[in-house]
């Protein structure tokens, strides 16, 4: 099963396990997920628009890096004008988890409350008296 998610402007085609670099994402839970634009399902049936949107891509944040340095070289011939920066791209690294429809998932049950321990019953007697009495004393 494969999908297709748009961020940062770009769109990334993915399946599960696949580690990413893409546009740098501030966010600071190290979980996110992106809702795809299709979707490609192991039975072979290709799903886009709302059919898509009931997926989601899980995603693990792994960092953050930065791409190569780009040189930008501005230059004007017989003026004396020459001007020279650089520029290095911030990215961020995604795993991706999981790619899950997220009606087929079943919504959380609420535990049930644990009874507490029921109390052993007692016949009245205490256990050496009734230890003594099932010795034949």
């Amino acid at each position: 099963m494969y999908a297709v998610i748009r961020t940062g402007g770009k769109q990334y085609r993915v399946k599960a396990g696949d580690v990413l670099e893409i546009e740098h994402l501030s966010v600071k839970d190290p979980d996110v997920s992106f809702t795809p634009i299709l979707v490609s399902t192991d039975d072979g049936r290709t799903l886009h628009g709302s059919e898509a949107r009931e997926f989601v891509v899980g995603a693990k944040m792994l960092g953050d890096a930065k791409g190569d340095k780009v040189i930008v070289f501005k230059y004007k011939n017989k003026t004396g004008y020459a001007n020279r920066t650089g520029h290095r791209q911030l990215y961020s690294l995604i795993e991706i988890t999981s790619i899950g429809n997220t009606k087929a998932q079943p919504e959380p049950q609420p535990e049930p409350e644990a009874a507490a321990e029921p109390e052993p019953q007692t016949t009245g007697e205490s256990e050496p008296a009734a230890e003594a009495a099932a010795s034949g004393a």
